[in-house]
């Protein structure tokens, strides 16, 4: 019975039912995709750690970097369903692009900022290490991916403006309007 619907499976069927707005996940091996899921298990990492603390001495920047790794991971996480559903394509590549440029500086400021506080509050023990760790690898990775951002948004910038640098008139401009007959 089953290889006669397998038998009956016909790929032109398929092609003509799966339309490029049908598909959920467009953008999924793109290398920023790869690199937004990096800075996610790093952030990630960083809120188990966290968790797993069961006491602490002076809990205020714990409590701070609870709050900080917990919003960060949620909006990386936000950042990645957008660049990989079609959502990307609906708001605009420019509008994303210009929203992640920020949201990285951002998440990586506040970060870089609640490690530091959890590292002067910490009591000692292995797990707030281990959060306060990853959670300067997870600045890190979000600061690096706001520099890298910048670099391409700055590379890309200078290659639009070098197009015709020296002003120089094309060959086409020398002619006059009107040929002599």
């Amino acid at each position: 019975m089953l290889g006669g619907i397998i038998g009956s499976f016909q790929p032109s069927l398929v092609c003509s039912l799966c339309r490029k707005e049908d598909i959920l996940f467009l953008n999924f091996g793109s290398h920023r995709v790869k690199r937004k899921r990096k800075v996610k298990v790093l952030s990630f990492l960083a809120v188990i750690f966290e968790e797993i603390v069961e006491d602490c001495i002076n809990c205020h920047g714990l409590y701070f970097f609870e709050f900080v790794s917990c919003s960060a991971f949620l909006l990386s996480l936000l950042i990645l369903c957008v660049y990989c559903t079609i959502a990307y394509e609906t708001f605009g590549k420019d509008k994303v692009n210009k929203m992640n440029f920020w949201t990285m500086l951002i998440i990586g400021a506040f970060f870089l900022i609640a490690s530091i506080v959890l590292a002067a509050t910490s009591s000692g023990s292995a797990f707030e290490k281990a959060a306060c760790v990853f959670g300067f690898f997870a600045s890190g990775a979000f600061l690096a991916e706001f520099i890298w951002e910048l670099w391409c948004s700055r590379k890309q910038s200078t290659e639009e403006c070098s197009e015709n640098p020296g002003h120089t008139q094309g060959a086409t401009e020398d002619q006059p309007l009107n040929k002599p007959s």
